[in-house]
């Protein structure tokens, strides 16, 4: 099943790479931007690397770009890719703009920024996790799942296979249902249901170990969770 996807902040490294691998599975994709210019020119760029089929050899999906408010205002699917502390003022501009009952996936890492522009620390929130406060922020009945912390924006940039697995926490089913259903339709990638969104920030926390390892040793770490059966594994 083919769906719009709004990603919010998709003009940066983590959105980029995300709406990349959702064109290539056939995906309709909104880009998301402060700048509707900057917003199109991305979704070009994406447009150009897709080509004219999917991987499955499907005609290429819709891609476009527009200002963020309406590109929640296009879909009841958006994804949340901005930095932390863009969060909470970005949502507070955007909150009637997103439709009743959407579902939003918040990829938002609380990370203090350090020396050189990386940072390998979590700040702590008043809500519990970055994605707790957006379940605070956003209209009422507006669903928010959380999920794609810990998958590397350079390998999801690139062309190859994410060895990763996604640990999506939300307190609505039908939310875990189509974050986890999104997750799997990029390749290697298996989805793990991770209980209620309190769970967040134990996995936000881990994003900046993952950050720490690749700074120290030149990489591109992800997360595989094992010894788990095998139902418990959501896969393509």
């Amino acid at each position: 099943m083919s769906r719009t996807i709004a990603v919010i902040g998709g003009t940066g490294p983590a959105g980029m790479g995300l709406a990349l691998r959702w064109a290539r599975a056939g995906e309709t994709i909104i880009i998301g931007s402060r700048d509707a210019a900057r917003a199109q020119q991305a979704a070009e760029t994406i447009r150009q690397r897709v080509g004219d089929t999917t991987r499955a050899g499907a005609p290429a999906p819709h891609i476009s770009g527009l200002e963020n408010s309406a590109a929640c205002a296009a879909t009841d699917l958006l994804v949340l890719t901005v930095p932390f502390g863009a969060q909470a003022a970005l949502l507070k501009e955007l909150k009637a703009a997103i439709r009743p009952g959407s579902i939003l996936i918040d990829a938002t890492v609380p990370l203090a920024a350090s020396i050189g522009g990386r940072a390998s620390r979590t700040l702590g929130v008043w809500q519990g996790s970055a994605a707790q406060q957006t379940a605070e922020l956003v209209p009422k009945g507006v669903s928010v799942a959380a999920a794609f912390h810990n998958v590397s924006a350079d390998i999801l940039n690139g062309d190859g296979d994410v060895d990763c697995d996604v640990i999506v926490c939300s307190d609505d089913p039908k939310a875990t249902e189509i974050t986890m259903e999104l997750a799997v339709k990029i390749p290697r990638i298996r989805a793990i249901d991770g209980g209620k969104l309190e769970n967040a920030r134990i996995v936000e926390q881990i994003t900046a170990l993952l950050i720490g390892l690749n700074i120290r040793n030149k990489g591109h770490s992800g997360l595989r969770i094992t010894g788990l059966p095998k139902e418990a594994y959501r896969s393509a």
